[in-house]
């Protein structure tokens, strides 16, 4: 079809409606053939290319599910609570709080006020990063002779800076980020060795314990190894669920998480929202 007047071009984006493409939203996200939630639910459901970006607000409650479509995904996750987003995700007291240096299902995503921001409740790859943070664009440059946005090797960063501003946040708000999928293993010399990934189909579902700004950007891990950009699809479902409650194993699994737990509920209860 032909586009070279602004009535062509208005009849050919007219004619894509009803169409799908692979890398695109879905929306209503109803609309996803396969939910893996009660009819109705779904309250996000696309599919982020390699070397691109994507940001979601949840509600508490809310479980999102990444999945790497096919075996070279990596999810550099960032977290900031909605309406305060001088509270957000930090990996260092992620890592230091729960003794932990590898994320798996049971961990905890923190901030620095002692607070859940998410947590893991199911992953069947192993293979995640809270170390390294995602790639930047001196980096990129050096590697693969580019790392802007447009370019065919943007850095995690770049684009993090992108989704930030569409949630009203600016650089000096993009803390070290946590990664999903592509993990890296601390050697006795301080050295992080690349594991790559475990491979396609591999899932890991968050839940959101707080009404959270959700950054996500699919980029090649700084650790990789290869000398090309390589990045595939990734796959991102969200919907309606209920967030951790007393009771759950998840609340009392450690010392730690019950510690963490019971300030995230304090604080919810004396605003009103827990």
């Amino acid at each position: 079809m032909a586009t070279a007047t602004t009535y062509e071009a208005r009849d050919h984006a007219r004619a894509q409606e009803g169409t799908r493409a692979e890398t695109m939203p879905v929306v209503p996200a109803t609309d996803w053939p396969s939910p893996p939630c009660e009819a109705g639910h779904l309250v996000w459901a696309e599919t982020v290319a390699g070397g691109n970006y994507t940001h979601r607000v949840l509600a508490r409650g809310t479980e999102l599910r990444l999945t790497d479509l096919r075996g070279d995904a990596c999810a550099h996750l960032l977290l900031y609570v909605a309406d305060r987003p001088w509270e957000r995700l930090n990996a260092a007291d992620t890592v230091k709080v729960q003794w932990n240096a590898y994320l798996g299902e049971g961990s905890l995503l923190l901030s620095d006020q002692g607070r859940v921001l998410a947590s893991v409740v199911a992953d069947d790859s192993g293979r995640h990063d809270a170390l390294c943070g995602t790639s930047t664009l001196v980096r990129n440059t050096e590697r693969y002779g580019d790392g802007t946005p447009q370019s065919a090797s943007p850095a995690g960063r770049e684009l993090f800076k992108l989704a930030a501003l569409k949630n009203g946040l600016e650089p000096r708000d993009l803390p070290p980020s946590v990664s999903f999928f592509q993990g890296v293993r601390a050697a006795d010399d301080g050295s992080v060795d690349f594991t790559g990934s475990a491979g396609p189909g591999a899932r890991v579902t968050l839940r959101a314990e707080q009404d959270l700004t959700v950054l996500i950007a699919n980029v090649p891990h700084p650790a990789d190894p290869r000398a090309e950009y390589t990045s595939t699809p990734l796959e991102v479902l969200a919907w309606r669920a209920a967030p951790t409650a007393p009771g759950d194993p998840l609340w009392d699994a450690t010392p730690e998480s019950r510690r963490a737990f019971l300030n995230t509920a304090e604080f919810l209860t004396a605003r009103g929202l827990a």
